[in-house]
């Protein structure tokens, strides 16, 4: 399976499928979320950048250097001052970039939304920041609490982001697949029979009557 087809084959997998394999430190916090939707599903491989509090010049300067089909992941904390605008938006997008996901804030909300280009973020704030500062890119970062690494798949949708390490990702997939498949071939009446069952039996051990 090549890289394409991976990154594929992840978009058909839900966040929610994903988040049960690989628990709650693989998944940002309710703060990164969907700044328009209904949004589509992503999934790409992280294009990360450090942006300081005030400054975006790193991500203007990610937007020409990262690869088509990517997600650019960027840690910032910035409640003060835009990320990005309608225009860098549109750049990403037209040079196949896959979606923003910033631990910060962006502007011009309406442009975005009408050219669909996925971002997930803090919110928005019509103030932008400075471009002075230079950091690395490529580096591991935080976004929404996650450790992120170059080359991580990273997979949005409206339940969340959540973050496959680059070395789990085909165990992750078959994983999912596999879930997906036993999913689909219970009813309700089975899922609930077996629920029941589960909660039950939770309930007897702790003692519980009634």
């Amino acid at each position: 399976m090549t890289d394409t087809d991976a990154f594929a084959a992840f978009r058909d997998l839900p966040t929610t499928t994903l988040a049960d394999l690989l628990g709650r430190a693989q998944v940002m916090d309710i703060g990164i979320r969907p700044l328009w939707g209904p949004v589509p599903r992503v999934a790409g491989p992280a294009f990360t950048v450090s942006c300081p509090p005030g400054d975006n010049l790193m991500l203007h300067a990610a937007v020409h250097r990262a690869a088509p089909g990517s997600v650019i992941v960027v840690e910032s904390g910035d409640l003060d001052h835009a990320l990005a605008g309608g225009n860098v938006c549109a750049v990403a997008r037209r040079r196949g970039v896959a979606a923003f996901v910033a631990d910060g804030l962006i502007r011009d909300l309406a442009e975005v939304r009408e050219l669909g280009f996925p971002v997930f973020a803090r919110g928005i704030i019509p103030i932008p920041g400075a471009k002075k500062a230079v950091r690395p890119l490529g580096r591991p970062v935080r976004c929404g609490g996650v450790r992120i690494e170059a080359a991580d798949l990273v997979v949005a949708d409206e339940e969340g982001v959540v973050v496959v390490p680059s070395a789990r990702a085909g165990e992750v997939l078959r994983g999912a697949r596999a879930k997906l498949a036993e999913e689909a071939s219970q009813t309700l009446d089975d899922w609930e029979k077996a629920h029941r069952a589960r909660i039950d039996e939770i309930l007897a051990a702790q003692g519980f009557q009634g």
